[in-house]
């Protein structure tokens, strides 16, 4: 019988380290790209590398777009990461602009620095999240934890009330962990994350899908 934790495949991404970070707190997920398994789940986490155009696309020629919508809709705790955050927005710049999944109003913007600052992109390596400390599944993290990125675009949206957490690359602060409702995404990798990364997953674990 399947575990009531779904990890989305949607034929890309870094399905096997999410795999391996749920197990070492004690859990057992199933990677699946069944819609029908996806709506089924008790919680469903969204991981993922790629571009925004290419990923919309196969979730949509999956059904899989939709399965994750209808989760959310049921009310139960979603989670989305790297590229499984920024489909969570409306729109992404990415790939001449992508139509995502708008479950935060907002867009997904490429890094443009202000004159005369010079940063690689994309944004690689190791960055302090400021977190507001006030969601569940963002809660109990040592002040100045840092995460594990690798983007050449940020999540932009048009709530601020929805940024849970900010981090900084090139004089842009952005928005790396958001939520609202039974959602919550992060635009680093919590499974490349060290022992930060693992608590969010494990509180995300354990969160019922209620907000503050």
């Amino acid at each position: 019988m399947p575990s009531p934790i779904a990890i989305l495949d949607y034929g890309a991404g870094n399905l096997t380290s999410v795999a391996c970070a749920v197990r070492h707190l004690g859990r057992e997920p199933f990677i699946t790209r069944d819609p029908d398994q996806i709506r089924k789940a008790e919680r469903v986490i969204f991981p993922g590398v790629g571009a925004a155009g290419a990923s919309m696309e196969h979730l949509n020629r999956l059904g899989l777009a939709e399965a994750f919508v209808d989760v959310y809709r049921a009310g139960r705790p979603v989670l989305g990461i790297c590229i499984g955050c920024q489909i969570t927005l409306a729109f992404s710049e990415e790939d001449g602009g992508t139509r995502c999944l708008g479950l935060f109003p907002g867009s997904v913007r490429r890094f443009q620095f202000p004159p005369g600052v010079r940063r690689k992109v994309p944004h690689m390596g190791w960055n302090e999240v400021l977190f507001q400390g006030r969601h569940p599944v963002f809660r109990g993290l040592p002040r100045g934890s840092q995460f594990y990125f690798v983007h050449s675009y940020y999540p932009s949206p048009d709530d601020p009330s929805v940024v849970e957490g900010t981090a900084s690359y090139g004089g842009i602060r952005f928005a790396a962990a958001l939520a609202r409702e039974n959602l919550a995404a992060v635009q680093f990798h919590t499974e490349k994350s060290g022992p930060p990364g693992l608590k969010i997953l494990e509180n995300f674990l354990s969160w019922n899908g209620n907000g503050v």
